[in-house]
């Protein structure tokens, strides 16, 4: 456990520049889009076996802290797919990679999926805001 916590607390504090940084968002918005994936199957699988079981995730997922994690992982799903498609352009390519490519794609990445998700952030916060405040939401 201590190798764990030794490893993640090195991993945020080593200053390896722009790079690690895209590094270490791709990997956490990676793991968050693995995690909600696997918590998505496991209460879709309660609807059949246990549907007041299920009919409660649906309440919770209604509250204000996993609608706003639902926002976030709009963004960390724009971001890890972004930065994929980076990531296979300088493999397929090596050719293209220089540190100063890396840097401005990096940014360019950053900005594209800043915009890409702004509109969905948008609505999903109407959606927040009606439902949790409003109390006028329509399902």
């Amino acid at each position: 456990m201590a190798t764990l916590i030794n490893t993640l607390w090195e991993g945020v504090r080593y200053r390896g520049g722009v790079g690690h940084w895209a590094y270490q968002f791709h990997r956490l918005a990676g793991i968050a889009t693995l995690l909600f994936l696997a918590i998505h199957i496991l209460d879709t699988a309660t609807v059949y076996f246990f549907p007041s079981l299920y009919q409660h995730a649906i309440e919770l997922y209604r509250s204000t802290p996993f609608m706003l994690g639902e926002i976030a992982l709009v963004a960390g799903v724009l971001y890890h797919g972004l930065n994929g498609l980076k990531i296979i352009v300088f493999d397929f390519w090596p050719q293209l990679w220089t540190h100063d490519r890396e840097v401005k794609t990096t940014w360019a990445v950053m900005i594209a999926t800043f915009f890409l998700w702004l509109p969905a952030a948008i609505w999903m916060g109407n959606s927040l805001v009606q439902c949790n405040f409003l109390n006028v939401c329509g399902g």
